[in-house]
């Protein structure tokens, strides 16, 4: 993730900002080419109004109520210590799956911007997530990416850790990022906290899946290895902010209130057979994995 913060007293409203460049699109709907099949109408539940960052724009549900990267987690691997060695061994077998079906779907994960990353998790739920399908868990998808996001930026800006492909004076999946990346601390990943808490969520709405949306939102975060953005440290500690902001969360009226939202979303394109397309090719990628990675 590469949202660029400004000293600690303006953090999170600059964070906030850069925030929104990966929301731009959420409301424009896909070319009609590429849509998802629309649920029946009696299916689809209008959110309520919601706060914005700025016209068009939804913020997160917790504001600065967010968990506290910094006190939460320990800090990241000094070099020349055995974690970091581990990092480096991570990083030299994600480095061979470039070329792969992985390699791809690591660089399709790289970009946050809606509408495209709301359909991350529409295989492993079995129904389409799309702004015309599933308002209400596109929405929810929408101001939850923004309090997992932040909640990482603590302790990215007080480690600002330097990224493997800064390290290595190499490249990465996303080469119209690296600018923005190599000044955006590296620990923990916002990619993991974003789709780790995502997984956590679409879990609770549809426990029936659980196994395959927890391994899809796993498989999001690693692929921030195969993208050379990441160390392997920062993706298991992004999955603990990922936990800190889940449970925070939970404590939210309108965030419970969208769940319920979404859960009846859910149910609805499941009793009306409205199913993801593309599956087998994800299938295919993610059954490639990084050697050694925890």
């Amino acid at each position: 993730m590469h949202w660029n913060a400004l000293p600690s007293r303006c953090r999170h409203g600059a964070a906030l900002l850069a925030l929104t460049c990966a929301l731009t699109a959420c409301s424009t709907a896909p070319p009609a080419s590429t849509m998802a099949p629309t649920a029946p109408p009696s299916a689809v539940a209008t959110p309520a109004p919601v706060p914005e960052l700025r016209p068009g724009i939804p913020a997160g549900y917790l504001g600065r109520a967010l968990p506290d990267s910094l006190a939460l987690l320990p800090a990241p691997p000094a070099k020349g210590s055995a974690a970091f060695a581990n990092d480096q061994a991570i990083h030299r077998a994600a480095q061979q799956l470039r070329g792969t079906p992985r390699y791809a779907l690591a660089t399709t994960d790289s970009d946050l911007h809606f509408p495209q990353v709301a359909n991350t998790f529409s295989c492993a739920l079995g129904v389409p997530i799309s702004q015309q399908t599933s308002p209400a868990l596109y929405l929810l998808l929408q101001r939850t990416l923004v309090d997992a996001g932040l909640a990482t930026y603590a302790a990215k800006d007080h480690y600002k850790r330097t990224r493997p492909f800064v390290f290595y004076k190499e490249g990465t999946c996303a080469p119209a990022d690296e600018a923005s990346l190599r000044t955006d601390g590296s620990y923990p990943s916002g990619h993991t906290a974003i789709s780790w808490s995502w997984a956590l969520l679409l879990t609770e709405l549809s426990p029936e899946r659980a196994d395959a949306l927890l391994a899809r939102g796993r498989a999001f975060g690693e692929n921030r290895l195969i993208c050379n953005a990441h160390w392997q440290s920062d993706v298991l500690e992004g999955r603990a902010v990922a936990a800190g902001a889940v449970a925070a969360l939970h404590a939210n009226a309108d965030f419970n209130r969208d769940m319920a939202l979404a859960r009846a979303e859910i149910q609805s394109l499941r009793s009306n057979s409205v199913q993801p397309s593309n599956c087998e090719a994800e299938k295919a990628a993610l059954a490639i994995p990084i050697p050694g990675v925890l």
